[in-house]
């Protein structure tokens, strides 16, 4: 023992083992520091159970990032049909302008996307058939004269022939030729006059006044409408009558069609509502009721062409138009969540229920069919519970 010290070591031993000892215990202060750091805070403060339960006391900085809400019950539509829609002209109420005889375009009245009434003029023509039907006219009008003076002749012939049969002047079959040429006279004039309505009917339809040569035929809307079509200009001859010159559709309704897959198509019948919406009017819904149901299935998209009737009388629906086109068969009153509220675990779909304060237990659920932002569930949680909404991956087990 140094007599100084009363240590068995020197002096400068000493200073070596304090020197050694207090590296020693700094070196375990720095060990134990970086491992406080490097453990999470967090952790430290949950208490997750065996059944999932995550249970956090009241300062834990998770409970910020997360948030709470009531479930909610709605009525949710089941067996529903959705499928993508489009807006028809109703063809019911389309018709074609045509020409009602070969000539020349004289003047368009109208405009592609015109409003016209019916009996509107849409175009003029001058054609070498008009005056001809205005010659059948006047040549059936002679036609009746002539068959009324022999009907007139013919009359008297057989009131002559029968003063002279009453005296013995003529045998009876002087009478008898007569009386035959006396009903020949009178189909003649019958037959006449048949020929003359024919002509005058004609001349009717072609919007022309009798005895009148030169005039032009005047092709009227047949009903009033839009002008979806025109495909003629003034001057343009035009020998097909039976080729279209105009569209003219009325879109005061308009159907909207959709191709229903063959599975789903027993839930609609004839007259049932149809709510369609379209990416032209977003958040607003149109009513419609059935009105066709394809006979055949498609048999390469195995779909069934459904069509609806849609009121247009404020002319916002315009054909071509796309949509979705939704039927509900049957509804039933489930608890809804927001979307976000339900989160994947293991391949199952869970929600997160707050049993108290700053405890959330896990419960699997099982949903249906989303509508808009919300999830029904089918089961698994009631109405009225409390469950995270937002924040719930905060939750799940690492």
């Amino acid at each position: 023992m140094h007599p100084r010290f009363g240590s068995p070591f020197p002096p400068r031993h000493f200073l070596f083992l304090c020197l050694a000892g207090g590296c020693a215990a700094l070196a375990g202060c720095g060990s134990q520091s970086s491992t406080i750091h490097a453990a999470s805070p967090h952790a430290a403060l949950e208490d997750r159970l065996a059944d999932g339960t995550v249970e956090m006391p009241p300062d834990s900085p998770k409970l910020r990032d997360i948030r709470v809400e009531l479930v909610k019950s709605a009525e949710v539509p089941l067996d529903e049909v959705v499928s993508p829609g489009r807006i028809e002209v109703n063809p019911n109420r389309v018709s074609k302008v045509m020409l009602p005889l070969a000539g020349r375009v004289s003047s368009v009245m109208v405009r592609l996307g015109d409003s016209v009434e019916r009996g509107q003029t849409v175009l003029t023509l001058e054609s070498p058939d008009a005056d001809a039907a205005q010659s059948t006219y006047l040549q059936a009008q002679a036609g009746l004269t002539q068959a009324q003076a022999n009907l007139n002749k013919a009359q008297s012939d057989c009131d002559r022939a029968d003063d002279l049969y009453k005296h013995g002047a003529v045998a009876s079959k002087e009478v008898l030729t007569a009386q035959n040429a006396l009903e020949q006279a009178k189909a003649g004039v019958v037959q006449a006059k048949a020929a003359l309505e024919q002509a005058a009917r004609r001349l009717g339809i072609l919007g022309l006044k009798t005895g009148e040569f030169g005039q032009q035929v005047v092709v009227a809307a047949p009903i009033s409408g839009k002008v979806l079509d025109l495909s003629v200009s003034p001057g343009e001859y035009r020998s097909d009558p039976n080729a279209p010159l105009a569209t003219i559709a009325d879109l005061s309704t308009v159907w909207v069609a959709s191709d229903v897959p063959e599975n789903v198509i027993r839930f609609i019948q004839i007259g049932e509502r149809i709510d369609v919406t379209l990416g032209a009017y977003p958040g607003e819904t149109f009513h419609a009721r059935a009105t066709r149901i394809a006979d055949m299935v498609d048999p390469l998209t195995r779909t069934i062409k459904v069509r609806a009737e849609l009121d247009n009388s404020r002319g916002r629906l315009r054909p071509e138009m796309y949509g979705i086109f939704r039927h509900t068969e049957t509804t039933r009153v489930l608890p809804v969540v927001p979307f976000g509220a339900v989160v994947q675990e293991g391949g199952k779909s869970m929600v997160w229920v707050e049993e108290a304060p700053g405890c959330f237990r896990p419960v699997q659920v099982k949903t249906g069919d989303r509508i808009d932002s919300m999830l029904p569930l089918l089961s698994g949680i009631k109405a009225g519970q409390r469950v995270v909404v937002d924040g719930a991956m905060l939750l799940r087990s690492q």
